[in-house]
């Protein structure tokens, strides 16, 4: 049964990317080695709900990557003045996404540590994130996790958490960590919290061309933060949440 979910899972790969024209070179190497999926999950006897876990993490990669990698009609919502930027479209099954554009003074390998090895870490350092736990790992790529954000100036939002099934791929010179809400029996809807959705989304990380001690990083973010809340206020929340984490990343990688 195994052997057979995974020859399907890796059919569903390969017929998600055969509907993705063009890919650039990085997403394109990213896709070519998910092949590598079939035997990864021979290493271990997974569950039935493992393997669905697993499948989630994957089509939330790939998924994100056709977003990605789609460069029309994107418009800019803001550019700091160190050039971080970010970018917004509107897709018909999705909603609206949002893309930050950025580029770290830290080598890749420093960054993945900080967003994947020391994930949990990241209510330490990120104000508009309160905690980040990890419910269970699932072989060495997916992760379950429980995250609760942190209270908005004037709590104009609201307390909100998410369930997510989170997966990191390390492919060549690029590293793409994707994810999106999942359900998870042992954490259901906390007292306190609105139970918000997220996703596709992913962070893709790759070293600046010509500099390998810098990081560009995107982050594609989709959030439906529920409840009933004015478009323009999320707008501004989501769009300022990003720029803010490229600065308080900076902050702690700098540390």
């Amino acid at each position: 049964m195994r052997r057979q979910a995974a020859v399907a899972i890796s059919q569903e790969l390969s017929r998600l990317a055969s509907h993705s024209p063009g890919p650039s070179t990085w997403i394109h190497q990213v896709r070519r080695r998910s092949s590598l999926l079939s035997s990864r999950l021979e290493e271990k006897p997974f569950s039935e709900v493992e393997m669905s876990y697993i499948k989630q993490g994957e089509e939330a990669l790939q998924k994100s990557l056709r977003i990605l990698e789609d460069q029309d009609d994107w418009k800019t919502e803001t550019v700091a003045g160190n050039g971080d930027k970010v970018l917004s479209k509107v897709l018909p099954d999705v909603g609206k996404v949002f893309r930050l554009e950025v580029v770290v003074d830290q080598p890749l390998d420093t960054v993945y540590g900080e967003l994947v090895d020391n994930m949990e870490q990241m209510g330490d350092w990120n104000p508009n994130v309160k905690e980040v736990r990890i419910l269970e790992k699932i072989g060495k790529d997916t992760v379950i996790t429980h995250e609760k954000a942190a209270a908005t100036p004037g709590n104009i939002v609201g307390p909100r958490d998410f369930v997510s099934v989170r997966c990191a791929k390390r492919r060549g010179s690029t590293c793409v960590l994707a994810g999106m809400s999942t359900t998870y029996g042992a954490m259901p809807e906390q007292e306190g919290f609105i139970r918000a959705e997220n996703g596709p989304t992913c962070m893709v990380l790759r070293p600046l061309p010509g500099s390998p001690s810098q990081t560009r990083l995107t982050w594609l973010l989709s959030i439906d933060l529920k409840g009933w809340l004015p478009k323009t206020i999320i707008n501004q929340v989501l769009s300022q949440t990003q720029v803010d984490f490229a600065k308080h990343l900076r902050q702690r990688l700098a540390r």
